[in-house]
């Protein structure tokens, strides 16, 4: 049974329901000694593992007693907010017997990186450029999980759960299907209650500005977040990398908070944001291997205006910008040094969640998000072909044919890197350019 749950997995098309949306029936190939359910959710406002860990915590526990088997773990961990005490409680009592654990997480960001989560779980820091795998450790998000118990009983990935919250009429937790757009999604939720606002996909951290709101949800949408344009993300969105750096050489101070703030940094990696800014300030043309640093960097966002850095700047975004040009350039990744423990102040520098929720000013937008589990009807729904790491995936289907809901409609070949799609609604298929649309 234990071969026979990654192909079950990616029959299914399930990949990580946060983040990049790697396969996760490769993740599940793996030889590990302990996996890990992230319930951290360290992303101010939003809800979903909360809920899910609450209202369906026995595929949870399926979900990871299935990856255990899989792996050969002989150790599981989920692993939450230590506020979510009732939550915690009760998935130790509906673990009893198992050799599973509870761990209780301080309410601070980014505790739901996959590299701090195993390091304040186990004691292990991943190497530089590494992943949890290199120290024996699989961390797999709560949706991802829950979708691996429904994959074993022949269910595949339709619909994702994401949370709409921010400036709207209803904050809530949503099962929508994927390919809906995200226009009808805040429509769920009552729709937006300001006139000027964005929409971002994901927190108001990391989450990225959606450009149209016709885009479809995703199997990896975790989050659509209504903010006033004015919010700090959007605008740091907005600068070009030329901005960026005409302000750094015009402010920054060299204080170094950026980089004693950096999860990156404090867990032992050579990752310091100050030294690239300070080439910048002193108009220098950073050497490949300060530049590099960018590969280490997990786009938190700690190091900007949004927390540590006083005089509004950046480093971020310059990493950003600065991975792509690595790549068009063929650099690879050099830094891989392996530390056997981090940095002496890193439980001493952690950023409470209280404390960036009122820098970023998004305190009053807090809600409980409620989930609701009702069945949304969808008349017509635009299916990406790529919502996965790897290659896209190649239709089964033809215009003009009829399919059900959670029918095969798009595979990846055999020993490519990707997932399967499925029909999340019945219909006629209608179109078919870079994505599949069905009416129903």
């Amino acid at each position: 049974m234990a071969e026979a749950i990654p192909n079950l997995v990616r029959k299914a098309g399930v990949v990580g329901a946060g983040g990049g949306g790697f396969p996760t029936h490769v993740k599940l190939s793996a030889r590990v000694e302990h996996v890990i359910a992230n319930g951290a959710e360290c992303e101010p406002l939003l809800k979903v593992d909360q809920q899910l860990m609450a209202r369906q915590a026995d595929m949870l526990l399926a979900g990871l007693k299935a990856a255990m088997r899989a792996t050969g773990a002989r150790r599981g961990t989920i692993a939450l907010k230590a506020k979510n005490a009732a939550i915690g409680d009760m998935l130790e009592r509906r673990a009893a017997g198992d050799d599973i654990e509870v761990f209780r997480l301080a309410d601070v960001y980014p505790s739901g990186d996959e590299q701090i989560l195993t390091y304040d779980v186990t004691g292990r820091v991943v190497p530089e450029g590494g992943l949890p795998l290199d120290v024996g450790v699989l961390v797999q998000n709560v949706e991802t999980l829950v979708n691996v118990a429904q994959a074993l009983e022949g269910r595949p990935v339709t619909h994702t759960w994401l949370t709409v919250g921010g400036c709207v009429q209803r904050p809530s937790t949503l099962r929508l299907p994927v390919g809906m757009s995200m226009a009808s999604a805040l429509a769920e939720a009552g729709g937006p209650t300001i006139r000027d606002f964005v929409v971002l996909d994901g927190g108001p951290m990391m989450g990225k500005q959606v450009a149209d709101l016709a885009e479809p949800v995703t199997k990896v949408t975790k989050g659509l977040i209504v903010v006033p344009a004015s919010h700090y993300g959007t605008s740091e969105l907005r600068q070009s990398l030329s901005s960026v750096v005409r302000r750094a050489r015009a402010a920054c101070c060299q204080c170094l908070e950026c980089t004693e703030i950096c999860p990156r940094n404090l867990l032992g990696h050579d990752l310091e944001p100050h030294r690239l800014m300070r080439a910048l300030g002193y108009g220098l043309q950073p050497d490949v291997r300060l530049a590099s640093q960018a590969f280490l960097c997990c786009e938190c966002g700690l190091c900007t205006g949004a927390f540590a850095c006083v005089m509004d700047l950046s480093p971020r975004a310059v990493y950003r910008a600065l991975k792509p040009m690595l790549a068009a350039q063929n650099v690879k990744n050099p830094h891989r040094q392996r530390p056997d423990r981090p940095r002496p102040a890193f439980e001493y520098r952690r950023a409470p969640i209280s404390r960036l929720m009122a820098k970023l000013g998004v305190s009053q937008l807090e809600a409980p998000a409620e989930m609701d589990e009702r069945e949304v009807d969808v008349e017509r729904v635009c299916i990406p072909l790529q919502q996965h790491a790897g290659v896209p995936a190649t239709p089964v289907v033809r215009v003009g044919q009829r399919v059900k809901r959670g029918d095969l409609i798009a595979d990846v070949a055999k020993g490519e890197l990707g997932a399967p799609v499925h029909a999340s609604i019945a219909g006629r298929v209608v179109a078919l350019d870079g994505h599949i649309e069905i009416e129903a």
